[in-house]
């Protein structure tokens, strides 16, 4: 099931050119988050999708949806850094994920499809990293990598936007607007290997960054696993698991686009508006 937000703050499934309103029937009450962290964060599951009558329910057409982001405000958003060899290469890393670990991202970054990336800099980088999004349906807590699945609700493209400059990983990809997500959730029962789904990137009409899944170097089922050792993954999280070689420079003006193998295409834009030179940052010393 696809579910996507929208900015009246309702939860739809998407059926093909039909958009079918889940909110009421769920008895949602939406908070800052949306109404599907509602769903998720009181113990929604894929069952009780699964038994709503949908023919009964109303709906609209798909393409009438003014579109949210699917979770406009995640518990927390957990990156992966240099995930993929090609990467590692690109970057001119010595190290992988697996010497760095994971690191987070603010949940007030996130925007949703159709959005503006907001560069925060004028003479500093910044680049797009798309990324498979994974969303988490149920607590986890040092699960196993044989059981790591179990706990994830959906899929999601994702681009981890990040300023090249000499913070913290977490700082440089934290500003406001630097997670776009969407442009809905596609639920894990409709992806039975997050492990071999193509992913492209374009910047306008330049495909930047194209890749497989299958070479990442901590699987979707071992991140899992590893971040759940650190930290407790509660519903609603979302895990961006990094990024392949392609990685490039946003500018004023352009489209990002990421397109997921059967999860669908995030498209935002990039602004410059209030823009600042770097040296001018607050704290400058």
């Amino acid at each position: 099931m696809r579910l996507a937000s929208t900015l009246d703050a309702r939860l739809h499934a998407l059926l093909g050119d039909r958009a079918v309103d889940l909110t009421d029937a769920l008895d949602l009450v939406p908070g800052a988050g949306g109404p599907l962290l509602s769903f998720l964060e009181r113990g929604g599951t894929l069952d009780e999708l699964r038994s709503l009558d949908l023919d009964t329910l109303p709906a609209r057409a798909a393409g009438a949806l003014r579109l949210a982001a699917p979770l406009a405000r995640p518990g927390k958003v957990v990156g992966a850094p240099v995930n993929y060899l090609d990467h590692k290469a690109e970057m001119g890393e010595q190290r992988t994920i697996a010497d760095y670990g994971v690191f987070l991202k603010a949940s007030s970054s996130v925007i949703g499809h159709g959005g503006l990336i907001r560069l925060p800099y004028t003479d500093v980088r910044t680049d797009h990293e798309g990324e498979l999004g994974v969303v988490i349906g149920r607590e986890a807590s040092r699960v196993p990598a044989e059981r790591a699945l179990e706990h994830v609700f959906g899929y999601v493209p994702l681009l981890d936007i990040t300023v090249r400059s000499g913070e913290d990983r977490s700082t440089r990809k934290s500003f406001d607007t630097f997670t776009p997500i969407g442009p809905w959730v596609t639920t894990a029962d409709e992806v039975p290997d997050p492990g071999s789904l193509e992913l492209r990137c374009w910047v306008g009409a330049e495909l930047r960054q194209r890749a497989s899944t299958a070479d990442l170097i901590y699987g979707v089922a071992e991140l899992i696993a590893y971040t759940s050792h650190v930290m407790t993954l509660h519903p609603g999280d979302v895990i961006a698991t990094g990024t392949p070689a392609g990685v490039g420079p946003v500018a004023a003006g352009d489209q990002v686009a990421v397109e997921i193998e059967g999860l669908g295409r995030l498209e935002v834009g990039v602004s410059d508006e209030r823009a600042i030179a770097y040296a001018t940052r607050p704290g400058q010393r």
